[in-house]
């Protein structure tokens, strides 16, 4: 008897690149989340892959020029390249650099991307596997096990005079909160440790929706009750829920406007429920420049609750960041902004050189910055900040903080063992780190561990986890 075998082809591998923000990197899970429900495979790299997926950042000039040179990059590595993200808006500056792209899509445009796909690299592994309902997968992460970012709306209803975020990802549209309370319940029962609530406007989360109310019953509750969409009711909800080991989750909000409301979220930091952070975008202080920014200018009163903030919770790390050089801004100006970081001692600052963007309000104010003073001022402006920074941080030495660790060395010729975690008051990848020494051979990324801190420089700490009685 004559038997026929009949082969399976392998699936259709897809790479990613994603650039930009964290809010970019959400929208790279999703995207190939849904391509692996597909019958995707996913390749770690260019030679591997059947297509490339370029996902672009588009905020300032210097984004840009970068997201083109990584689609020039996948274009010469594997030749068969689909572009999505914020620069897809730019589909004809895109295709004027590099025609060979197969298709471009804009932010956030899931549907668009995965037909894009689809027709380029068809995922038909044949009838015999096409028959065959898919597992349940979970949801692909680009971030490591342990943490990972919750995206809650999308766009912005701000109309900042430097920024085309609106242009880019349109008006603010909140997800359900049910919808963003079941994906937090998810993560943390699939291990992560921290979440990282991220949008446009955090303080603004509901707006649009009236704050509309959804049924929720979270893990600890015996029956379902009426839960708003609104920050202050998702940070109470997120603060409920429990990793593996029965504790709360580090959870730590991001683009955080000080609207009045943002103080009702203060106690829950002070009772363990939130991580006692705060990422604030206050840009700049002086009231002519944040005018002209079109931002509001109540840095008076914002010295005033920081104050309170630290006295109900002593520990809170608020961080921000700044734009110097913005059209008009002089040195009075500059002085001011000066002179409010020292009296607002912020636990970490980031600092921008003002770049005009293709589109933004700011190209057409008058008095642009001299190129050669918005160095000058931006030196000055990391001098002061650092040694804020280094202050800060050196009152830590002689503390035990929590740390939840990142990744864990091996054994140098001592054989001691090194790691590299962060504090409460450090986000991933764009605040400090605390480097460990001597840590026991069964620490793991995400574990949280008491760390006796015996030094410090202007941006980490380090230490040596404390010994369990």
């Amino acid at each position: 008897m004559n038997t026929t075998t009949t082969s399976i082809p392998d699936p259709k591998k897809v790479g990613m690149v994603s650039l930009g923000c964290p809010k970019a990197l959400v929208d790279s899970e999703r995207i190939l989340t849904r391509l692996r429900a597909d019958g995707y495979a996913m390749s770690p790299d260019y030679a591997g892959a059947d297509i490339v997926l370029v996902n672009t950042c588009g905020f300032l000039d210097s984004a840009k020029e970068e997201s083109l040179q990584a689609i020039g990059e996948a274009i010469a590595e594997n030749g068969r390249v689909i572009v999505t993200g914020c620069m897809g808006e730019e589909a004809d500056a895109i295709r004027a650099a590099h025609p060979q792209v197969l298709a471009v899509t804009g932010a956030h445009q899931y549907e668009q991307v995965v037909e894009a796909v689809h027709t380029h690299a068809p995922p038909s592994q044949g009838p015999y596997v096409d028959l065959i309902p898919q597992p349940d997968l979970a949801d692909i992460k680009l971030t490591p096990r342990h943490y990972g970012y919750l995206k809650i709306s999308e766009g912005c209803n701000h109309s900042c005079a430097f920024c085309i975020i609106p242009q880019l990802r349109g008006k603010l549209a909140s997800r359900r909160i049910d919808a963003v309370l079941r994906e937090a319940e998810k993560l943390v029962a699939a291990g992560t440790k921290e979440l990282l609530v991220i949008s446009q406007d955090t303080s603004a989360y509901g707006v649009d929706t009236r704050h509309e109310a959804r049924e929720w019953k979270g893990p600890q509750d015996s029956e379902k009750r009426l839960v708003r969409a609104h920050m202050t009711d998702l940070a109470r909800e997120l603060g409920q829920l429990r990793t593996d080991q029965g504790t709360p989750p580090w959870v730590r909000l991001h683009y955080v406007y000080p609207y009045p409301h943002v103080d009702q979220v203060i106690p829950l930091m002070a009772e363990g429920l939130l991580t006692p952070y705060l990422d604030i975008p206050f840009q700049h202080a002086a009231p002519a420049v944040l005018k002209r920014m079109k931002r509001p200018a109540n840095e008076a009163k914002v010295l005033e609750r920081l104050k309170r903030w630290r006295e109900i919770c002593p520990d809170i790390a608020v961080r921000s960041s700044f734009v110097v050089g913005f059209p008009g801004e002089t040195e009075e100006d500059f002085e001011y902004l000066l002179e409010w970081l020292e009296d607002a001692q912020l636990d970490r600052v980031g600092g921008f050189r003002f770049e005009p963007v293709e589109g933004a309000a700011a190209n057409a104010l008058p008095d642009p910055v001299p190129a050669e003073v918005i160095e000058e001022r931006y030196a000055r402006l990391m001098e002061v900040t650092e040694r804020i920074s280094t202050a800060k941080l050196a009152a830590k030495v002689g503390r035990t903080l929590p740390v939840i660790i990142d990744e864990v060395g091996e054994p140098d010729e001592d054989g001691d063992i090194g790691a590299t975690g962060r504090s409460q008051a450090d986000a991933p990848e764009i605040d400090g780190q605390v480097f460990l020494r001597n840590v026991p051979a069964s620490l793991s990324p995400g574990d949280i561990v008491d760390v006796a801190i015996e030094d410090a420089d202007a941006h980490d700490l380090f230490g040596v986890p404390e010994e369990k009685a």
